[in-house]
């Protein structure tokens, strides 16, 4: 038998999954079109292709993600959690690049498609390790 406390935690974790996806969605929508908007339109490499995007994709995550998805978790206002976040996101970029680099350079796998699935790849990991990561160090359980 759950309790009302177990019930109230499941509801919140599922509202910040379900609100961390969407905020991902977006994410996800800035990078994948930028990324080839980048690379075909404007001729910049994979690498740089999946950076600039990213930028602005975590920008944007950051805005949603502090002012939605965790809007009931701490924040101390001293522009460590916005410092801890872009670090975070850091790795997470390192992790889409090493994808998107390993299909296009190791692989040789130069195809519209091929880019597009190693960029998922890498979408999918570093969201994995964002969500973790955010939890744990950024926006932390609200102190009583």
């Amino acid at each position: 038998m759950k309790t009302v406390s177990s019930a109230s935690a499941y509801r919140t974790f599922l509202r910040e999954l379900l609100s961390f996806g969407f905020v991902g969605f977006l994410g996800t929508l800035i990078m994948i079109f930028g990324a080839n908007l980048m690379r075909a339109r404007l001729g910049g490499s994979p690498v740089t292709s999946v950076v600039v995007p990213a930028v602005v994709s975590t920008l944007t995550s950051y805005l949603a993600n502090r002012f939605w998805t965790f809007r009931h978790r701490d924040s101390d206002g001293s522009g460590r959690e916005v410092v801890i976040f872009f670090a975070l996101n850091g790795v997470g970029l390192l992790i889409q690049v090493l994808c998107t680099g390993f299909t296009y350079y190791t692989l040789g796998l130069h195809g519209g498609v091929a880019y597009n699935l190693g960029l998922l790849a890498g979408v999918a990991l570093g969201s994995a390790f964002r969500y973790w990561s955010y939890k744990k160090w950024v926006f932390t359980p609200a102190t009583a």
